[in-house]
C-alpha cells in the first residue's frame, strides 16, 4: 500500500476537483468569436445575445419563457418577490440545501420552514412535507441537489391539494430529467445559476428563471430591470439584475454541448459507482440514470476529515458540500435550536470527489485506487 501511494505521487500531478480552465478552453475559438460579436455590436445589455440565449434555454428546458438575471440567488429572489406573499408567510425548503436557497426566502421577509431530506438521495423527502404545512404556508421550494432531480409527482400532488406554489431551485441540475421532463418545468417557476462551476457555467455570474406562466414572465421581465417594461416608466419596485450580453453569448456556445457534457459526467460517476469498493464509503444512490447530471459526486464517511486529508496527501482534491448546515450558520441563529438529525449527519459526513467532462480515464482510475487503499 505504501509503495503504491509513493508511486502515485511520483507519476501524476494533483487531480483537480474541477478543471474549469480546460472545460472552457475546449470552446476557446467559439467563445472568443461570440465575445467579439458582442463587442462589435455596440449593444452590451439586454440585446440580441440575451434574447437568443433565453429562447434557446427555454426550448431546452421545455418551458415557454426564460428570463435571464444576474445570478442564481437573484433568480430565486425574484420568483418569490413576484408573488408578493404577505410578510411572514412560510415557504417549505429542504434543510440541507446550500444557504442561498434559504437566503432568498429570508430576504423577502418570509419564513423558511426547514424539512429533512431523504437520506439516500439528499433531496427533499416528499413524505415529510405535509406535516410541515400550516395555514401560513404559501409555497414549497424543492432543490435538485448535487444534480439529481427530485421525485416530483408526489410533491406536485401535495402542492395542488393544499393550493401551494411550487418553486424549483435548479442551480445544480441543468438538464436533469424526471419522468421524461427536464427540471425547471415542473413548478410555477424554476431558478438556475450559471456560476462558472455549474454544469452550464458562464465566465462570471449569471442566472435565469424558467416558467410557463405568461403573466409571471411579464412581471419578472420588469422586476429584473428596475421594475420597468419601458425605460423611465416603473410599474414595480424592481431591482437591477440582468444577464449581460457577453455571458449570454458564452452560455449559448456552451448550451450546445450541455447534454454531451452531462453524459461525460454520468460516465465518470458510473465508473466510481462500479469500482469504489471501500466499506468505509457510502456511495450516492441514483433513482434513474437521466435524472442525474452529476454536478457533484458526493460520498459519505464517518471519517470525512481524515479521508479529505489523505486524498490531498495523495494528490486528489476534494471539497465539502457543505461543512455547516444552514440552521447552524451564524446568520441563521434563530434556527439553531432546531433538531434536524438527518441534515446534521449529512453535513458531518459528506465529501465531493473530482468530477467533470474533462476528467481523464487515468485520473478516474487514480481516484478510485487511492480511495480503495484508504
Amino acid at each position: 500500500m505504501i509503495m503504491q501511494t509513493i508511486f502515485l505521487k511520483h507519476t501524476i500531478s494533483m487531480i483537480p476537483f474541477l478543471d474549469l480552465k480546460n472545460i472552457n478552453l475546449r470552446h476557446e475559438e467559439e467563445i472568443l468569436d461570440a465575445m467579439a460579436k458582442v463587442l462589435r455590436s455596440g449593444w452590451y445589455i439586454m440585446g440580441e445575445s440575451l434574447s437568443t440565449f433565453e429562447q434557446a434555454f427555454a426550448d431546452y428546458c421545455g418551458t415557454k419563457h426564460c428570463i435571464g438575471v444576474g445570478n442564481g440567488l437573484e433568480a430565486l429572489n425574484l420568483i418569490i418577490k413576484a408573488y408578493d406573499f404577505p410578510k411572514g408567510s412560510e415557504i417549505i425548503v429542504p434543510a440541507n440545501t446550500y444557504i442561498a436557497t434559504i437566503l432568498s426566502i429570508l430576504q423577502n421577509d418570509l419564513k423558511p420552514v426547514l424539512v429533512e431530506p431523504d437520506k439516500d438521495t439528499y433531496n427533499l423527502d416528499p413524505s415529510k412535507i405535509e406535516a410541515a404545512i400550516t395555514d401560513q404556508t404559501k409555497a414549497v421550494m424543492v432543490v435538485h441537489l448535487y444534480g439529481q432531480a427530485c421525485t416530483m409527482k408526489p410533491i406536485q400532488d401535495l402542492c395542488a391539494k393544499h393550493d401551494l406554489k411550487l418553486f424549483e431551485d435548479c442551480a445544480q441540475s441543468h438538464g436533469a430529467y424526471f419522468e421524461g421532463k427536464r427540471v425547471g418545468n415542473f413548478g410555477d417557476a424554476g431558478a438556475f445559476s450559471f456560476y462558472p462551476g455549474k454544469n452550464l457555467g458562464a465566465l462570471g455570474d449569471g442566472g435565469a428563471i424558467t416558467t410557463d406562466n405568461d403573466a409571471l414572465a411579464e412581471k419578472l421581465l420588469a422586476l429584473r430591470n428596475y421594475g420597468s417594461h419601458q425605460k423611465y416608466y416603473n410599474k414595480y419596485i424592481g431591482v437591477n439584475s440582468r444577464l449581460d450580453e457577453l455571458q449570454a453569448a458564452i452560455l449559448s456556445v456552451k448550451l450546445s454541448v450541455l447534454d454531451e457534457d452531462n453524459e461525460a459526467r454520468r460516465k465518470v460517476a458510473e465508473y466510481y459507482l462500479a469500482h469504489i469498493q471501500n466499506p468505509k464509503i457510502i456511495l450516492p444512490k441514483v433513482i434513474h440514470r437521466e435524472g442525474h447530471v452529476w454536478h457533484l459526486f458526493v460520498i459519505r464517511t464517518a471519517d470525512r476529515d481524515g479521508l479529505a486529508k489523505y486524498l490531498q496527501e495523495n494528490l486528489v482534491q476534494s471539497v465539502i458540500h457543505y461543512p455547516v448546515p444552514p440552521h447552524h450558520q451564524e446568520a441563521m441563529a434563530e434556527f439553531k435550536e432546531l433538531s434536524l438529525p438527518i441534515t446534521e449527519e449529512i453535513h458531518k459526513d459528506v465529501l465531493s470527489l473530482p468530477i467533470s467532462p474533462v476528467l481523464t480515464d487515468e485520473q478516474m482510475r487514480k481516484v478510485v485506487e487511492v480511495i480503495n487503499q484508504y
